[in-house]
C-alpha cells in the first residue's frame, strides 16, 4: 500500500499498538485474576486445615514440601512454642531425630516413626509419626503431616510395674531365704539341739506370717484396684466400725503400754461405702499409730460431722499419735507402695509397706480424702474425710 501524506500509515500503526496493548492488558488482568483465585483457594484450604487439626487432642503440624509450617494446632504450639506459620519447622523443633525423620519422609515418600524424649522441665517421652501426603489436585505439591503422641503415662506405668515386681520379689525373697536357712540348720548342725529348734521354729513362724500378710495385702490391693471405678452405694455407720476396731486392738495396746481414746458423737456418721474396706482402712491407721507411735503412750481417735466446701456435710475421722513423728520430706510419699520411712523399724513391726497404699486406694474408691500432718518429736495426725450420706445414691 503506497504511502500518502494523509497519515494513513501512522493511523494503522497506532491502531495495531492499541490492539496489542489491549491484549497485553487483558493478559495481565487474567493472570491477576487467576492469582487472586489461587490465593483465595489457598486461604480457604488453610482455614479448613486449621479447623480440622484444631479438634485433635494430640499435637499436629502440617508442613509443605520445603519443610515450612502451613498449619499447627494449639497442642503443637504448647510442645514447640517457636512454631510459626511460613517458617521452617527445623528452627522450632529442637529434636534432631525429628528433623531428620521429616527429611526422610519428604525424600522417600514413606511414613516415618520415631521416639524421642525431653528431660526438662520434667522427663517426658513421645512418639511421632511423619506422613507424606500426596494431594489429588493436579499441580498441587504434597504436604507432610506430623502427629505426636505422649508416651509418658505409659512409660511411668511400666516403671511402676517393674518397681512393684522388684519390690514384691525382694519382700518375699527375704523371709524365704531366712526360712530356708533355718531348715538347713535344723536338718544339720541343730538337728539334736532342742533349744535351738524351738528358737528357730519361732523365727520361721514369724517369717511365714510376714509372707502371709504381704500376700494378703497384695490381694486386697488388687481387688480394690479392680473395683476402683465402682463407687460403693451401701449406707455404713462409721462409729461402730471404729469402736469395733479399737476393741479388737486393746490387747496389742496393752502389750505396748498405749492407751486408746475414742471420741465420737452420739448420732450416727453414715457414709456410702464398703464396710469391709472401711474396716481395713481404719484398722491400718489405728494399728500404725499403736506400732509407730507407741513411745507417746497414747493414741486419740476422734470422729465428727463437719461442714465441707459447698455446704455438704463430711464425716471426719482423725487418728493422732504422740510418737517420734515423721520428717517433712517423707510425708508426700507415705502412701506409695513399699515406701518406708525406716525399713528396719517397719519390718520389725511386721509392716508390709502396703498399709497406707491400701488406705489411699480405698479412699479413692470412696471419693474420700486423706491428709497427714506431722512434725518430728510431736507425733502424727492422719485425717480421713468422707462425704456424709444424704440419702441419694452416687452417680454411676
Amino acid at each position: 500500500m503506497p504511502g500518502t501524506d494523509d497519515g494513513t500509515d501512522e493511523s494503522w500503526i497506532a491502531r495495531l499498538g492499541r490492539l496489542l496493548g489491549a491484549r497485553e492488558e487483558d493478559t495481565h488482568a487474567a493472570l491477576a485474576a487467576r492469582a487472586a483465585g489461587a490465593s483465595s483457594r489457598d486461604a480457604a484450604d488453610t482455614a479448613l486445615l486449621d479447623a480440622a487439626i484444631s479438634g485433635m487432642p494430640d499435637p499436629v503440624v502440617v508442613l509443605d514440601q520445603d519443610g515450612r509450617v502451613i498449619a499447627c494446632n494449639a497442642e503443637a504450639t504448647a510442645l514447640a512454642p517457636a512454631l510459626r506459620r511460613g517458617e521452617p519447622a527445623s528452627i522450632a523443633l529442637r529434636m534432631p531425630e525429628l528433623v531428620e525423620a521429616i527429611r526422610a519422609a519428604s525424600s522417600t515418600g514413606k511414613t516415618q516413626r520415631i521416639e524421642f524424649s525431653a528431660r526438662l522441665p520434667s522427663p517426658r517421652f513421645s512418639e511421632a509419626f511423619i506422613a507424606p501426603v500426596a494431594l489429588t489436585q493436579p499441580g498441587r505439591p504434597g504436604i507432610v503431616v506430623i502427629t505426636v503422641h505422649d508416651l509418658t503415662p505409659i512409660r511411668r506405668v511400666e516403671e511402676m510395674r517393674a518397681d512393684f515386681v522388684a519390690n514384691v520379689s525382694h519382700e518375699l525373697r527375704t523371709p524365704l531365704a531366712a526360712i530356708t536357712g533355718f531348715i538347713d540348720t535344723l536338718q544339720g548342725p541343730a538337728r539334736d539341739d532342742a533349744a535351738a529348734r524351738e528358737r528357730f521354729l519361732g523365727i520361721m513362724q514369724a517369717q511365714a506370717w510376714r509372707m502371709a500378710r504381704l500376700i494378703d495385702d497384695l490381694l486386697s490391693l488388687s481387688r480394690i484396684e479392680l473395683r476402683a471405678h465402682q463407687r460403693p452405694d451401701t449406707p455404713v455407720d462409721l462409729v461402730p466400725i471404729v469402736r469395733q476396731i479399737v476393741d479388737g486392738l486393746q490387747t496389742l495396746a496393752r502389750d505396748r503400754g498405749v492407751a486408746l481414746e475414742v471420741t465420737a458423737p452420739a448420732e450416727p456418721l453414715t457414709v456410702l461405702g464398703d464396710r469391709d474396706e472401711l474396716t481395713r482402712l481404719f484398722e491400718n491407721l489405728i494399728e500404725n499409730g499403736l506400732k509407730y507411735g507407741a513411745s507417746g503412750k497414747r493414741v486419740d481417735i476422734a470422729l465428727a460431722a463437719v461442714a465441707a466446701n459447698g455446704g455438704a456435710g463430711e464425716a471426719r475421722v482423725t487418728v493422732r499419735d504422740y510418737g517420734p513423728g515423721i520428717a517433712a520430706e517423707h510425708l508426700p510419699r507415705l502412701t506409695e507402695r513399699f515406701y518406708r520411712v525406716d525399713v528396719g523399724e517397719s519390718r520389725a513391726q511386721g509392716g508390709t509397706g502396703l498399709g497406707l497404699a491400701l488406705v489411699k486406694h480405698i479412699l479413692n474408691r470412696h471419693h474420700g480424702r486423706l491428709s497427714i500432718e506431722s512434725r518430728e518429736g510431736q507425733g502424727a495426725t492422719f485425717t480421713v474425710r468422707l462425704s456424709l450420706n444424704d440419702g441419694k445414691l452416687p452417680q454411676k
